[in-house]
């Protein structure tokens, strides 16, 4: 039965490449199992039709499909330079100017934000994904910083800036991202992603936000600062702050040092399946697929790590979004994701699981253990808001967990957890056995070769209301 069923997800990218309702039909029949749009590039009239293309094809497919709204954050970019390119050697001095309306082709370059209030001399400024490395020498005006280049190569328009050391307090949350935050409210996105997360404060303040626009969506801090990482401490206080996290190893390379990746890629995956978070593990999974039809063997190598590792999902990124191979990508990792959980354990965690809720730990401890001892085929959970459903895929079980609830949001925030395979139902006092039957008679759960019938346990409560978990089942069907 496991082997029909992909644990760990797959997060995809939507973009230029991907941006027809037949092409993202193809990612989620393909196994996609959430979207992520990006908010730092587009327009809102361009969101609503991709919004509209993945709750058709979700709807077509009869299963729940996330949808993240990726926030920009406080990504400093370059403006416009001349004919798009500008060399620079080592020793040369830049002005960034925030007040630069047009580049004349010299070394003084607009910028699209103003580091004059954020930066002090003395701190590393990398450009262009960390090719052209630099550091400030001065603040030149109320908008304007002289930085001085340590190595040859050249520039382009809009390539972004990585300032590791600076500290932005807590300013992070821009004017761009409060009209994204306000329209996302009103299309009732399932998750936010906090671009540049420095502290657990950046969450509290985002998660008033949405409450503030009547947003029930889960939060998920992008992991991709030097400051997020300087300790373990700072890393669990994000942990539990937030509802998920995304190890975005792109900048946090740039800022950190990529030798960190690996490390804090595992650090973060083990504490997320401690408190019972989502974790997702972002950036070049497949990045030769933007260009080639096959993977390459280090990358194959990567997303099987992530999956041993227990990651709730893997994600890709400029691969569906830019790339010449879309659906290929998809297709290729889902290859790789079932391989390697049908042939290895998902690798222990040093720490019992011990989320927000005690009961939650302790049932579904009681009910993964049951399920295994007795060679379950399925887990099947009822549940209000989806936190029992967590709590089970926290324990990282070696089978399926079918979850029904009557509530689509739910369904939709558990579109990206692990094992789950959400499906929206009226409420009823055996709604869960209701739907393993209907399961088994569309071929959706089918009986092993050495079975006459399938085994499940089924978790209920007496009533559809949250915290009403409180009876295990086993049952055949």
């Amino acid at each position: 039965m496991s082997k029909l069923f992909k644990r760990t997800k797959i997060l995809a990218t939507i973009g230029p490449a991907t941006f027809s309702k037949e092409k993202i039909e193809e990612l989620i029949m393909a196994g996609v199992n959430g979207c992520r749009l990006n908010f730092s590039h587009g327009e809102y009239t361009e969101r609503d039709q991709q919004i509209a293309w993945i709750r058709e094809a979700a709807a077509k497919k009869g299963r729940s499909v996330a949808i993240l709204q990726d926030l920009q954050g406080p990504k400093i970019r370059l403006g416009n330079l001349k004919d798009n390119h500008l060399d620079v050697h080592t020793g040369d001095e830049l002005i960034l100017d925030h007040a630069m309306e047009e580049h004349d082709g010299g070394k003084t370059i607009p910028v699209q934000y103003n580091l004059a209030e954020k930066v002090k001399v003395g701190e590393p400024l990398s450009m262009f994904d960390g090719k052209i490395k630099t550091h400030v020498t001065e603040i030149v005006s109320d908008t304007a910083v002289k930085v001085n280049v340590e190595n040859d190569g050249f520039i382009m328009s809009h390539k972004g800036l990585n300032l590791p050391d600076t500290d932005f307090g807590g300013d992070i949350i821009t004017e761009k991202d409060m009209a994204d935050i306000e329209f996302g409210a009103s299309r009732d996105f399932d998750y936010v992603a906090l671009s540049f997360v420095q502290s657990a404060d950046d969450i509290d303040k985002l998660r008033q936000i949405l409450l503030s626009h009547g947003s029930t969506a889960q939060i998920i801090a992008k992991i991709e600062t030097k400051k997020a990482v300087e300790s373990d401490e700072a890393m669990e206080a994000i942990v539990k702050a937030t509802d998920g996290i995304m190890v975005a190893r792109g900048d946090m390379a740039v800022e950190a040092g990529a030798e960190v990746v690996p490390i804090v890629q595992r650090k973060l995956i083990a504490m997320c399946r401690e408190h019972s978070k989502l974790c997702i593990v972002a950036t070049q999974m497949m990045g030769s697929m933007v260009d080639n039809p096959e993977p390459t063997r280090a990358e194959v190598s990567d997303v099987a790590n992530a999956v041993i590792q227990g990651a709730d999902a893997v994600m890709l990124s400029d691969e569906t979004a830019n790339g010449k191979y879309p659906v290929e990508a998809v297709k290729a990792m889902k290859k790789v994701i079932l391989y390697t959980q049908n042939h290895s354990h998902v690798s222990p965690i040093n720490h019992e699981v011990t989320g927000d809720y005690k009961n939650y730990d302790a049932i579904a401890d009681g009910v993964v253990r049951l399920a295994e001892k007795i060679d379950a085929d399925v887990i099947v959970c009822q549940t209000a808001s989806g936190a029992t459903a967590a709590a089970i895929a926290s324990q990282r079980p070696s089978l399926p967990i079918v979850t029904v609830t009557s509530n689509a949001r739910v369904a939709g925030q558990l579109a990206l957890t692990y094992a789950n395979s959400a499906f929206v139902r009226t409420y009823s006092e055996f709604y869960g056995l209701d739907l393993a039957n209907e399961l088994k008679a569309s071929g959706y759960l089918q009986v092993r070769e050495d079975k006459k019938d399938i085994l499940a346990v089924i978790i209920s409560g007496h009533k559809d209301t949250v915290g009403g978990t409180d009876t295990i089942r086993i049952v055949r069907i």
